[in-house]
């Protein structure tokens, strides 16, 4: 299976990344031939790439399928055939995270600093061990504080020879001008969702029936289908969101509707933290020499201060996605308000609210219903804007209300 085989719906995208790593392949062997003098410039392949797309787009496996393609070490490549094969030493240890010339860099924290960026820009200066590239996939490209891309600028400016930045962000107003500049920009389309039922059932093993319900549901995001599909929790707490505008019509309820949302949010983000946080603990204890049940050695209270305090702002972020998901699930929801009251044939998000959808629809007016996809969407933004989120909720149940 080739390493583009998950990339659904990215024909053109996968097309030029193919040709880029063709041309990169080239250039690294025509290198070992001539001892270093070959030229890069001018082809197909360049040392900055900037992925982006709406979520769910694939940003991340875009990236992870051309580092894999670039460290590709088939020989089918000697006969013509297009690097990326998947089954080789080079592609397989990519795409599992074990190669040891390609780091993926993300993070569950709010925003990326300046200490780690330095890191990497230090670590990206190296030779590749394998001989071929260091690829550096930075995931997260638009949480970068700016002194972080500051930093970045540098490297990404005047890379090493043979280093490969891969850059992924929701959007190239995401990224500082200086670097988007700097980089090659490829745009990746909202898959479709046939296509994302069709790798669920393919990839991933799941039934004809969840995978294309949670396709639908999802709007062709690939990583929160999947979730969809087996995560019970998951699927109870989008059932809880999508009654939501049913339970809106008096103050008290709006208000109260509003505190539940922020409580399911907040027990997301526990169960995370129950998930990881325990055993990241464990983990550091262990290294720094603490035995089960003693007290730390001396002079090591600081690294345990540092996990705590990444860990409250991981599990604030992890209440803000929870929280971003489901208004992603209510803008859907009052899209196919609207798509029924102008009579549209357009198929449903959330068919098995088909019956509120159409109460709703045959209630309000499309005006009423464009204010409260507008009042979800200003939520958004003011959670962006670090706005308390009972407060930022608070305001937009009050505006699902008023119509």
């Amino acid at each position: 299976m080739a390493v583009w085989d998950d990339l659904v719906g990215q024909e053109r995208a996968v097309r030029q990344l193919t040709a880029a790593a063709r041309d990169a392949d080239a250039y690294v062997t025509a290198e070992a031939e001539k001892g270093g003098s070959a030229v890069l410039s001018g082809s197909a392949m360049t040392h900055a790439w900037l992925f982006t797309g709406p979520p769910g787009a694939g940003r991340e496996q875009a990236a992870r399928a051309f580092a894999a393609a670039l460290q590709c070490v088939s020989p089918d490549r000697a006969l013509g055939g297009s690097p990326g094969c998947g089954f080789c030493e080079g592609c397989h240890t990519t795409m599992v995270g074990t190669h040891a010339d390609v780091t993926v860099v993300r993070t569950d924290l709010l925003s990326i600093g300046v200490k780690e960026t330095r890191a990497l820009v230090r670590e990206a200066q190296m030779s590749p061990a394998g001989g071929r590239w260091q690829v550096i996939v930075l995931e997260d490209a638009d949480r970068l504080t700016e002194g972080a891309g500051n930093v970045l600028l540098k490297a990404v400016e005047e890379p090493a020879p043979r280093t490969v930045w891969l850059l992924c962000a929701p959007s190239t107003e995401d990224v500082l001008p200086t670097i988007r500049s700097r980089c090659r920009h490829l745009s990746l389309r909202t898959p479709p969702v046939e296509a994302v039922a069709d790798l669920l059932m393919r990839r991933d093993g799941i039934d004809p029936e969840t995978a294309a319900f949670a396709a639908r549901a999802t709007q062709g995001h690939i990583e929160r289908a999947l979730r969809l599909a087996t995560d019970e929790r998951a699927r109870a707490r989008r059932q809880a969101v999508l009654k939501l505008p049913g339970r809106v019509d008096d103050v008290g309820g709006a208000l109260r509707a509003a505190q539940e949302l922020i409580d399911a949010a907040a027990e997301d983000a526990k169960q995370v933290a129950e998930e990881l946080d325990a055993k990241e603990t464990e983990e550091l204890r262990a290294a720094l020499g603490a035995a089960e049940g003693k007290r730390l050695p001396r002079g090591t209270a600081g690294a345990m201060k540092e996990l705590e305090d990444k860990q409250k702002r991981r599990s604030t972020r992890t209440q803000r996605d929870s929280l971003d998901l489901a208004l992603s699930d209510l803008t859907a929801f009052y899209r196919d308000v609207l798509a029924r009251q102008l009579g549209s044939s357009v198929a449903l998000s959330h068919d098995e609210s088909a019956t509120q959808i159409g109460q709703l629809a045959a209630t309000s007016r499309p005006e009423q219903t464009l204010r409260r996809i507008e009042a979800v969407l200003e939520c958004r933004r003011a959670l962006d804007r670090n706005v308390a989120p009972l407060l930022a909720v608070e305001a937009m149940t009050m505006a699902l209300r008023a119509g």
